[in-house]
């Protein structure tokens, strides 16, 4: 290579160095100057074609059985090292300690830090990333991980298509406290400003986790922030996980994005991104759509509800054709025994004698008696007399 064309290599090695330092200098933000519309034209990768996040259309997820239950390791061995809480003017973080990853993943990924996303104005008003049918939830906490089996630290996988993985974790309201954010947000007054950070008391990290890690959505996508490099394997759990509307708006309103020695204060609320174009990738899921139905205790209660008042109804309507049956039943031989009862007087009735007068006098009642007794004794003498006189012979 002669002189000329070594010294244009250094002068593109050089310009893509500069280039590359003035983006990281670049103060990207949400909404307004370098806002997330903005993003590709100063970060080249946020306008690639495997951007997250993006909306999980459950009825075109595909199953894949090879997608094992997740295994966190060393989430709960936090020892008495504290953890590290920082606010970087774009959420809040924690870094993790290098024990702690993740199994169950074609390789395996050492943690490195979590952070939340959330919205503003309170419950049902968005401030997950990824949504699920269109859905938004309330927040949505992050559990990044780098690939430590193939790059020998983050900084190398950052830039790899198989270098990170991230676990996302969809967060909703409900009236019960949850004592593994509170581990968190106990603490976001204390770092209130941008580049502010403090040391808390570590505590087990599965405790952010829901319950069920066998049930989640796969798919290549993104970092959600610049330089949005498309290096993550996701994994969006199935079942959401809850805390109470005080934990969400302590998280949406003690946090400024703005530096504690600058005059204007600006809230770090809404920070997150909206959902990206799926193009040609497939989601995949570790469950089927059967198995995946995830009932929330509102709709456990109100399954029940319906079970006993349907058997309520049932039960009531059984009476009814029962007392029918047996109204039907008793008319029925009622109706044939008056059939089957019928007297001789009733097919006779030419030879029914006269009903008795009734006297109330008892002395008139024996006075007809007597009369009627001579009557009879009478007719039987006139019965006996010859019809005529005997006739003398010629």
């Amino acid at each position: 290579m002669d002189s000329f064309g070594l010294f244009i290599l250094l002068m593109l090695q050089c310009f893509q160095w500069t280039a590359a330092h003035a983006a990281e200098d670049i103060t990207w933000t949400y909404k307004g100057l370098v806002g997330q519309t903005e993003w590709s034209e100063y970060f080249p990768e946020c306008g690639g074609s495997s951007q997250s996040p993006v909306d999980v259309v459950t009825t075109q997820t595909k199953y894949d059985p090879s997608l094992i239950p997740l295994n966190p390791l060393g989430y709960d061995q936090h020892g008495n090292k504290p953890f590290i809480l920082s606010n970087n003017g774009h959420t809040v973080v924690i870094e993790l300690p290098e024990w702690m990853g993740i199994g169950g993943l074609p390789w395996l990924f050492t943690a490195v830090q979590l952070h939340l996303h959330w919205g503003s104005g309170g419950p049902g008003h968005g401030g997950s990333e990824h949504t699920i049918n269109g859905q938004s939830a309330n927040a949505e906490l992050h559990v990044v991980h780098y690939n430590s089996e193939l790059y020998p630290n983050m900084s190398t996988a950052l830039t790899k298509r198989d270098g990170l993985a991230v676990l996302g974790i969809l967060i909703v309201t409900g009236e019960e406290t949850n004592p593994g954010f509170n581990s968190i947000l106990n603490y976001l007054s204390r770092i209130r400003h941008a580049n502010q950070k403090v040391h808390i008391p570590a505590f087990d990290v599965k405790s952010l986790l829901p319950k069920d890690l066998g049930r989640y959505y796969r798919y290549n996508g993104s970092l959600t922030t610049p330089p949005c490099y498309q290096s993550v394997i996701w994994s969006l759990f199935h079942e959401r996980v809850q805390i109470s509307k005080a934990q969400l708006l302590r998280m949406e309103t003690l946090l400024y994005s703005s530096k504690s020695e600058e005059p204007d204060r600006m809230l770090l609320q809404d920070n997150y991104r909206a959902t990206q174009p799926l193009n040609h990738r497939v989601v995949f899921a570790s469950f089927t759509a059967e198995s995946g139905q995830e009932l929330s205790s509102g709709e456990v209660t109100a399954i029940v509800i319906g079970v006993m008042c349907g058997c309520v109804g049932l039960a009531v309507i059984v009476r009814f054709i029962v007392k029918t049956i047996r109204f039907f039943t008793i008319l029925h031989n009622e109706t044939v025994a008056v059939n089957s009862s019928t007297s001789s007087w009733d097919v006779l009735h030419n030879n029914r004698p006269a009903p008795m007068p009734r006297v109330k006098d008892p002395e008139k009642a024996k006075e007809i008696k007597q009369d009627t007794a001579l009557n009879s004794a009478s007719a039987g003498e006139k019965k006996e007399e010859p019809s005529s006189s005997p006739q003398t012979e010629p």
